[in-house]
């Protein structure tokens, strides 16, 4: 199967992460982080401000731990905060506002029985995702590259025994263009319909709390949701998340600053925190040019 241009070049991305990840200590030259992805230091210094909108060494600040623990520092009461001002069924991610409907406890017992899932994978940003539909709003939003399209439709298929499934990429490629437009702007609520315990649930909502740019611990987490001493059940309910980047689990890290796990790789949480942060920056940068 063959590979797009976005997945190629998300590919060089993730590989450059990972190498600058592993080398930040000894603030690899671009020229040597070129070599490692097998591109000049121009083109590739070019292929990464497009994708990342900063140049490579830019980023690399973006992924250390003294970054990472400042920004904790900084969002301590980021949670605290949200709750304050109340959800109201929505939360806001990339100017994006999504509203979120759980299955009721017969529907979860149920396995979804009777209930009509749509499905497509598309190019992203962060790589191939799969993206899942119903007609009460997106059910999953995962990570995987093409090669591994059947595993991840097997996957949806054990998290949704009792759904019937529909290829349908003219549809879920509309929502997906959305999605990962370069300016995320919607009037209307982005539904999402959410399948898990209550306890996941509980998380999850906690999650979509956490606006671009901050960054929590899984403590921090437990305790926004009154279960101070649940830091490892949360880990739990943070990795069981099956709506990537719309439930934002990718910015819960370790309590010392380093990155931690992440269900679709470590390399693409990092993309997804850098990303995040240099959009994070631009913006601040605005809006004090603006004053």
């Amino acid at each position: 199967m063959s590979q797009s241009q976005a997945e190629l070049d998300y590919a060089r991305v993730e590989q450059a992460i990972e190498y600058i990840a592993a080398h930040f200590m000894e603030q690899p030259a671009l020229e040597d982080i070129a070599s490692h992805v097998h591109l000049s230091p121009f083109h590739f210094n070019r292929l990464f401000t497009r994708w990342a909108g900063t140049s490579p060494q830019r980023f690399l600040r973006f992924l250390t731990k003294e970054y990472a623990r400042q920004i904790l520092a900084d969002s301590g009461s980021v949670l605290d905060a949200a709750y304050q001002a109340g959800l109201s069924g929505a939360g806001r991610l990339h100017d994006l506002f999504v509203t979120y409907e759980a299955m009721t406890p017969a529907e979860y017992r149920g396995q979804a029985a009777g209930l009509v899932i749509r499905y497509g994978f598309h190019p992203t940003r962060f790589g191939e995702c799969l993206l899942s539909l119903t007609d009460r709003g997106i059910c999953g939003l995962t990570f995987q590259p093409a090669a591994d399209w059947e595993a991840a439709l097997n996957q949806l298929r054990a998290a949704w025994p009792g759904a019937t499934l529909q290829s349908d990429s003219a549809e879920t490629g509309s929502v997906a263009a959305q999605l990962f437009a370069a300016e995320q702007v919607r009037n209307k609520p982005l539904p999402l319909l959410l399948k898990g315990t209550n306890f996941q649930i509980k998380v999850w909502e906690a999650l979509l709390r956490i606006p671009a740019g901050a960054l929590v611990s899984y403590r921090d987490v437990a305790a926004a949701i009154g279960q101070p001493g649940a830091s490892q059940a949360v880990g739990g309910a943070v990795g069981a998340n099956h709506i990537g980047y719309l439930i934002p689990c990718h910015r819960v890290i370790q309590q010392h600053g380093g990155p931690g796990g992440y269900r679709w790789g470590s390399a693409r949480k990092q993309a997804l925190l850098g990303w995040e942060a240099t959009r994070t920056e631009h913006m601040q940068s605005v809006d004090t040019c603006s004053q």
